[in-house]
């Protein structure tokens, strides 16, 4: 007979989020579970790591035992390192993410750390998806997501990954009646126009919030954020080689032993 699959489940809301709830019971259909996730939230933490504080992991107890379950004291990466190092007895089949309370659609993916913890597991070798909602509240419903989130995990468990490629899905906060399906889709040119909101302490010291505006200045109808307004679930193929191999030719054509870069 042989063996389930071993499915890695992490996020960046924490791991008493709802997403990650509903992602657990999900993967306990398909698989061994082991779930390693933040002790609290980090959003926006992007693909950062622990190396300035010692990392804390804690197993907890899971009352009908149908998967294990640790929280860690680091970032979404730091939790799919320590699982993959320390935790697992063995490489895990799949890794997933989420499903993130809000966006990562578009630019999202480069400040998320629901994506980076996929990125990472990408970077090990394990195939990997990050599933986000978009609703960004605590008690998001997540029914919706459900039948998708298990297609697609059957899909690429029986089908693979291209090497260095992970996928972010993204899914529109609608009932499931109005979901249209699935669309491949490429990541949206857009970007966040910031602001600081600026205040002061009783103390009279400054401080600052960071606050921002969505501005999508694509207008593709290939992309994931058509897709969404138009009651897609998109699905983006994200490489994490950042090289821009399309400049690499012209580059080359610069002279730059041309310049003389001695000082006296």
């Amino acid at each position: 007979m042989s063996k389930k699959p071993l499915i890695l489940v992490t996020n960046d809301d924490g791991i008493t989020a709802p997403g990650i709830r509903a992602l657990i019971r999900i993967m306990n259909r398909i698989g061994d579970v082991v779930v390693v996730a933040p002790n609290s939230p980090q959003s926006g933490k992007g693909h950062a790591i622990t190396i300035d504080t010692t990392l804390h992991v804690e197993q907890l107890n899971v009352p009908d035992n149908t998967h294990l379950e640790y929280t860690c004291s680091g970032t979404p990466a730091d939790c799919v390192k320590l699982a993959i190092r320390e935790i697992l007895d063995r490489t895990p089949d799949l890794c997933v993410s989420g499903i993130n309370h809000g966006s990562n659609a578009s630019i999202n993916v480069i400040y998320s750390g629901t994506m980076s913890a996929a990125i990472e597991a990408g970077i090990e070798g394990v195939p990997a998806i990050g599933f986000s909602l978009l609703n960004y509240n605590w008690d998001a419903t997540f029914s919706a997501c459900e039948t998708y989130v298990e297609t697609i995990i059957q899909l690429v468990l029986n089908k693979g990954l291209d090497k260095d490629t992970v996928l972010n899905v993204n899914f529109p906060d609608i009932p499931k009646s109005q979901i249209k399906g699935i669309k491949v889709c490429r990541q949206a040119r857009a970007n966040w126009v910031e602001a600081f909101d600026k205040r002061k302490t009783p103390q009279g010291k400054d401080y600052y919030w960071l606050t921002g505006q969505f501005v999508n200045l694509d207008d593709g109808t290939d992309t994931d954020e058509w897709a969404l307004e138009n009651h897609y679930i998109s699905l983006v193929p994200v490489q994490f080689d950042l090289t821009a191999h399309r400049a690499i030719d012209r580059l080359n054509t610069w002279k730059f032993n041309d310049f003389n870069t001695s000082r006296d």
